[in-house]
């Protein structure tokens, strides 16, 4: 009787053996081509909405804010820019962004002109609408998102898992996908950008680059990134305090610490002084612009902000009580006791997963306590928190939740309401996708369930109550005060527990014995 042959096992795939093992099974660039086409066709749809103050006379909104500064920024010098003129009133949108800003408003306004030169004449363009310039408007933005955040997120999710930050090897395979869905398919930065109107694209894609460039050990081109993130909107400085003690801690860690600490720093001196070169010529010309930056005037907070001091100003009527002097001082001092552990902790123990961690503390440090904070800051603290989805995906996918509805009011006035339910709708889908990391179970009690839940009630009935109910004459704000309120404490609470897991590393590390990246 003949032998019989065993199966010949086949031949191992030579792709697979060369993959490195943060890669996933399937070819990453397509797959992550893919993720940014949906991301881009969100954009899009968005996009087809109304606007800010659409129709609106006589000051409009946030549309016409930008489209005015592309009008000043391409018919008057420089020097006039943030000068009040007979060309430019302040009164009536006055540019209050650093130099960056007002240089892109130049590029895209010298856009905009070369095809429709009526929507950003000098003076005689004043509220101009119309279909074409909408559309061209609109280009802007999704061309500014495509240029800045999309790069910079997949360089960030590729330095994140080829570094594997705080998740294990299946999750370094199979994660990055839906990481980087999580970090393109904001719904709080789609509406604000696509719908709204603005360009927080910007601002915070140089940012996250500027992260990706300290997990990649780019720290030259990391500060020269978050420079340029902090001159085109200055509350990029809500990260300020992360990037400080993390690059300081490494650089205390080294061998001349000093020397480390200046190239630094004449990094970030020759970045700032190219952005404002225009404006050093004399110090008159540089405290114009610094006095636009910083409006305090308008008060410690505008319009509903769920944050202390709005939240709070039922009880203690702030704007009353003191002066703006005193509440600089105030909110000053509340704001560094609230980043401070987080800062220490990185001084002392710098890593990259606490990185992450102080970048969101920091944000809701300024978030929660500093002056002039708008419902739209609250896009900061939600960027890292996307960046720790795979690590703490519970977190945010709640912190997505509040965050969209601390901006319902601002959502309703501009009339997205179907825009804010689809991109809700379509979030919380991606997010439960097989293959997510919602799957990670905290073992909650059960009474604390339940209290958990009772804001969530409480929100689902403020959605219909904000729209369907009119508030007592004597309290025509009462549903945007239980809005802010209702989310300011779990912003709060959440900005605790982040608090905590930063400092719970150095603990985590020194019982595993893990090394620093330094």
């Amino acid at each position: 009787m003949a032998k019989q042959r065993k199966p010949r096992a086949p031949a191992p795939d030579p792709a697979a053996a060369a993959r490195l093992p943060w890669h996933p099974a399937a070819p990453p660039v397509p797959t992550a081509l893919l993720i940014s086409l949906a991301a881009l066709l969100v954009r899009v749809l968005v996009s087809l909405g109304p606007y800010s103050g659409q129709g609106a006379a006589p000051k409009f909104g946030d549309y016409e804010a930008q489209r005015h500064w592309m009008e000043l920024t391409l018919h008057l010098p420089s020097s006039d820019w943030y000068r009040n003129t007979s060309d430019n009133d302040l009164a009536y949108w006055g540019l209050d962004y650093p130099p960056l800003s007002a240089y892109q408003s130049l590029l895209h306004g010298r856009i905009v002109n070369a095809a429709l030169p009526d929507a950003v004449a000098l003076r005689s363009s004043r509220g101009f609408e119309s279909p074409e310039s909408k559309l061209l408007m609109r280009w802007t933005v999704l061309s500014s998102d495509l240029l800045v955040l999309f790069p910079a997120a997949l360089w960030f999710v590729w330095a994140y898992m080829k570094d594997g930050i705080g998740v294990n090897g299946e999750e370094r395979r199979e994660g990055w996908t839906w990481l980087l869905a999580m970090v393109l398919i904001n719904p709080c930065l789609v509406l604000i950008d696509h719908g709204h109107f603005q360009y927080n694209c910007i601002s915070l894609g140089l940012t996250l680059g500027a992260i990706a460039g300290v997990l990649s050990r780019n720290e030259f081109v990391a500060a020269v990134l978050f420079s340029l993130a902090i001159n085109h909107k200055q509350m990029s400085l809500y990260f300020a305090p992360a990037f400080f003690s993390h690059l300081l801690g490494k650089c205390l860690k080294r061998k001349y610490p000093i020397i480390e600490v200046m190239k630094l720093a004449s990094v970030v001196l020759g970045t700032f002084a190219l952005v404002w070169w225009p404006y050093l010529h004399s110090h008159e010309a540089a405290l114009q612009v610094i006095s636009r930056l910083a409006p305090f005037e308008r008060g410690i907070y505008e319009d509903y902000v769920a944050n202390f001091w709005c939240s709070t100003s039922v009880i203690i009527k702030w704007k009353g009580l003191f002066a703006i002097k005193t509440l600089k001082l105030m909110s000053l001092s509340a704001t560094i006791l609230a980043f401070l552990p987080s800062f220490v902790q990185q001084v002392k123990s710098p890593s990259n997963l606490g990185f992450l961690y102080s970048l969101m503390n920091s944000s809701f440090s300024f978030y929660l306590f500093s002056y002039q904070v708008h419902e739209k800051s609250i896009l900061l603290p939600l960027l890292p928190a996307s960046l720790l989805a795979l690590k703490e995906p519970q977190l945010y996918g709640w912190f997505v939740y509040f965050a969209l509805f601390s901006m319902y009011p601002l959502i309703c006035r501009d009339q997205l309401l179907l825009q804010y339910i689809a991109v809700l709708g379509l979030f919380f889908l991606l997010y439960y996708s097989p293959g997510g990391s919602h799957g990670k179970r905290l073992n909650i009690p059960h009474g604390t369930k339940v209290v958990l839940s009772l804001p969530f009630l409480c929100s689902l009935f403020l959605h219909i109550a904000y729209l369907q109910i009119e508030p007592p004459k004597r309290y025509p704000f009462l549903f945007d005060a239980l809005i802010i309120f209702i989310c300011f404490l779990q912003f709060f609470i959440l900005t605790l527990y982040t608090n905590y897991k930063q400092w719970m590393l150095d603990t985590h590390s020194r019982s595993i014995g893990v090394k620093k990246d330094l």
